[in-house]
């Protein structure tokens, strides 16, 4: 058939849902009607009169295989249980993702986490106006009444504590007032307005519009903060809207201010009846992006395609989005999923045939609405093409067939990196992963944590051996489809001593449980951004033995340098992409065959993880083109090291704290000083987990722009800790430090989370900085105390520390240093044993 490779690409493309409501359990009072409409009391006797209803209810049906009626349907759902057909239904919808407007409260309704027991990825969509009721409902501690000034503070400062943990905002402000939005509402009608909405008394309900737009208008401002989408209910809904003041025409003074023209709105429900007027915004506003969800499945099928095909009259396809709006019960993401799909098909084949399309740039719209236009404008990271939803396991593991050839996927590896910083990895069946690994793991023994760069048993003095086992568990939140090898799946894991028990030595566990501390205590989030140094070797063969050599002997920043690697830095910068890993620059370095990738920054937990992912594509795709990519810190003596640059900045409820927010000593905020200061007290000690092989101290030299004395400099490269003001920074202010004496064998789990015990450690003391060094430090005569100059050195730091063993664990830090005195004695006694390194790191 002409349009059957059309069809088939719209049923394999795993839907992301930009727009849903919570899920409510089977006793609530939410009747099931109304998963076929938005109508109450009298008006639902109606219901099943309408065109929609009787389509809808025998699809739901047919998933179930039983008689078309209510009342079974009804019955079948008790009796198959909740878990077991919000599995049937995600997996029939094929849904990878929802994002959820936890706003639209119902009885008993479901929390949103509870949702990612059924999809890989679920994000949180904040309500603003049901936040505002909600601090107005509470009193001030001191018992005055609310004002403007400290509704509005605590209002901005709870969006902005939110701004992190969610992917979006949203507003009901057609439902309250209208869509005709003043921006420039003045302070005194807002006052009023607030007044007005107190007088009536609590629960409080938002009524006046002067107050209303104020509050749309602030979250304006946090939205283009956090660069954080703004969904806008508009079109038809309940009987609670006047449909008249939903018409999106109204938001011409907000798509005109151009305070905001850098925001991004989304017009929801296709603004039906007004989709022609919504598509007309979207082709003239950058700013304006369309949701077809609800229009999609409440209309009659020519309903349905009318809608579709008049958004797609003038609104540019990339800014076009799926969404079920489903709510309540699992069957409305089915019907809307199903729907979508098949109203799709009928409009892209219909753009065929008049010839505004190809099939194949039909196949590539089809993607884009349902799936890759969300990811990208909501910054999803899905870290997978397309996988079928038979790769979700319920909360109650309901027994389903996992093993979907569809999904193209047949092996999942799970990551874990080990004391010597060692990435190792067990590869299980996506049959066993799903219906077992994934809730129990697979087994892995003690020494797994005591092991050293040159052999695969446990170190002496760790007091871990081989008796004894753990579990490791994978986190579903960090798998992702392979790039270089999309027949598998990648996920990082847990060790745990059961499922749910972390197992102290977890390097990752270790890592949160510090960062806890940090948050607890002060409120404070430690972003971290790696750089990625390492070298390209080739094979060669001289004199009849077989070496690995660099690929070429250009100089720093050389363009041939780089053209010389460019198809192999094409493909490894797509694969970070495509697991949603930022990529800020790349280029030669200064040594043999030597390369640099700078990722974005990130909370430090994700930015450990995304380091790992990072390692994996860079010496995969490296051997794809039969190259060898090693992190060793010295690949040869004579030559310039490789290191792996860590920029450290402190955030406090989304905002960086680190730079200082007025005059200061250094451009340094007072807590950045203090933690940095800690860091850089501790930093002999921070060595043996940053530096953790005998071969790292061959890099750590004066004059390698390593950092090689205990100092701190602002943009001084010999400084182990340099202080950065990068470009967008205003001139005299410190957005970040830099830590350099940090390279490619370090397990960056351990390495940030001595990182943040050696600055919480500074913030509780509120330690002081000494005066930078701006100079050499090597010339300095002594005045500069030289960092360990082996890790000998370092371990004797270490073992001297008592900060860093009580905040990551004293357990696991004697662990550390068992490995790091058996790597010592090793390396010691086998002089050219570092050069097998390359195969390890």
């Amino acid at each position: 058939m002409e349009f059957e490779e059309l069809r088939q690409a719209i049923e394999k493309v795993m839907i992301v849902d930009a727009h849903a409501h919570n899920i409510v359990p089977l006793d609530s009072s939410f009747p099931f009607i109304n998963a076929f409409s938005g109508a109450a009391g009298e008006a639902l006797s109606f219901v099943p009169h309408s065109l929609s209803f009787k389509r809808n209810l025998r699809e739901v049906a047919e998933l179930y295989g039983c008689e078309n009626s209510l009342q079974v349907v009804e019955e079948h759902r008790i009796s198959s249980g909740l878990e077991s057909i919000m599995v049937k239904c995600f997996e029939a919808a094929g849904i990878s993702a929802v994002l959820i407007d936890d706003g639209f409260k119902l009885d008993k309704m479901h929390d949103v986490q509870w949702h990612k027991n059924f999809t890989p990825f679920v994000g949180r969509i904040l309500r603003i106006e049901r936040l505002a009721e909600a601090i107005l409902d509470k009193e001030l501690l001191d018992g005055s009444t609310w004002t403007l000034d400290k509704f509005t503070e605590t209002f901005m400062e709870n969006l902005r504590s939110s701004a992190n943990k969610i992917v979006g905002l949203k507003s009901i402000a057609a439902y309250l007032s209208g869509l005709e939005i003043n921006t420039n509402v003045t302070k005194k009608d807002a006052e009023e307005g607030l007044a007005e909405v107190l007088h009536a008394g609590k629960p409080v309900r938002l009524v006046n519009k002067s107050f209303i737009d104020h509050i749309f208008t602030r979250s304006l401002e946090v939205a283009l903060q956090f660069d954080l989408p703004m969904q806008i209910h508009t079109g038809f809904g309940d009987k609670g809207l006047d449909l008249r003041l939903s018409n999106p025409l109204h938001l011409r003074m907000v798509l005109e201010d151009e305070r905001f023209t850098n925001c991004r709105f989304v017009l929801l429900h296709a603004s039906y009846p007004f989709s022609k007027e919504a598509s007309y915004l979207a082709s003239v506003y950058a700013q304006v992006y369309l949701d077809i969800g609800l229009a999609v499945p409440k209309l009659s099928v020519h309903g349905m395609i009318s809608s579709l095909k008049e958004i797609l009259e003038l609104a540019p396809i990339n800014k076009v989005m799926f969404s079920t709006d489903g709510y309540a019960f699992p069957e409305t993401y089915y019907l809307g999923a199903k729907k979508t799909r098949e109203c799709i098909f009928t409009v892209l084949r219909d753009a065929c045939c008049d010839g505004d399309l190809t099939v194949g740039e039909a196949i590539e719209a089809a993607k884009d609405i349902l799936a890759r236009n969300a990811i990208k404008l909501y910054k999803i990271n899905m870290g997978v093409k397309a996988f079928k939803s038979k790769d979700i396991v319920s909360a109650n593991s309901v027994n389903i067939d996992n093993s979907s050839s569809d999904s193209g996927v047949s092996l999942v590896r799970i990551l874990w990196v080990d004391a010597s910083g060692q990435h190792r990895c067990r590869v299980v069946p996506l049959k066993r992963f799903n219906n077992v690994v994934k809730k129990n793991g697979v087994g892995l023994s003690f020494a797994s944590m005591a092991m050293t760069s040159f052999a695969d048993g446990p170190a002496d003095e760790t007091n871990l051996t081989g008796a004894g086992g753990i579990r490791l568990i994978p986190d579903l939140t960090t798998k992702r489809r392979i790039p270089w090898m999309e027949v598998e799946e990648m996920v990082l894991a847990d060790m745990q001593l059961r499922p749910g028990e972390a197992w102290e030595y977890c390097p990752r566990e270790a890592l949160r449980r510090v960062s806890k501390v940090l948050k607890e205590e002060f409120n404070l989030v430690m972003d971290a951004g790696f750089e990625n140094e390492f070298v390209l070797l080739k094979r060669v063969t001289q004199e009849g033995k077989e070496e690995w050599v660099p690929i070429d002997l250009v100089p720093y920043c050389s363009a041939s340098g780089y053209d010389s690697a460019a198809p192999l830095f094409h493909e490894v910068v797509a694969a970070l992409q495509s697991l949603n890993i930022i990529v800020e620059q790349l280029h030669a370095e200064a040594g043999k065959g030597q390369y640099e990738i700078v990722l974005g920054h990130t909370a430090c937990t994700h930015s450990a993880d995304n380091l790992i992912f990072s390692r994996e594509v860079i010496r995969a795709i490296a051997r794809k083109h039969g190259l060898l990519a090693t992190f060793v810190p010295k690949y040869a003596l004579d030559d310039l090291g490789s290191g792996s640059h860590v920029h450290i900045s402190l955030c406090q409820n989304g905002e960086n704290v680190f730079m200082a927010s007025g005059s200061s000593r250094h451009g340094i905020s007072t807590v950045g000083e203090e933690f940095m200061a800690g860091v850089l007290h501790h930093l002999p000690s921070i060595l043996a987990f940053t530096a953790p092989i005998p071969n790292s101290y061959d890099r750590i030299q004066p004059n390698t722009w390593s950092g090689a004395y205990q100092c701190w400099g602002k943009e001084n490269k010999e400084a182990p800790i340099r202080t950065a003001c990068p470009p967008g920074i205003k001139d005299g202010f410190i957005s970040n430090f830099e830590i350099k004496c940090f390279d490619g064998c370090a397990n960056p789990y351990l390495s940030l989370a001595a990182v943040l015990a050696a600055g919480i450690d500074g913030l509780r003391r509120h330690l002081s900085l000494p005066e930078p060094v701006d100079v050499n430090p090597l010339y300095l005569d002594g005045k500069v105390n030289r960092l360990p100059k082996s890790l000998s050195e370092s371990l004797e730091a270490l073992k001297k520390d008592d900060v860093l063993e009580d905040l990551i664990g004293k357990k696991l830090v004697i662990a550390i240093k068992g490995v790091r005195k058996a790597e010592i004695e090793h390396y010691s006694k086998n002089k050219d044993a570092w050069k097998q390194l390359i195969h390890r790191y």
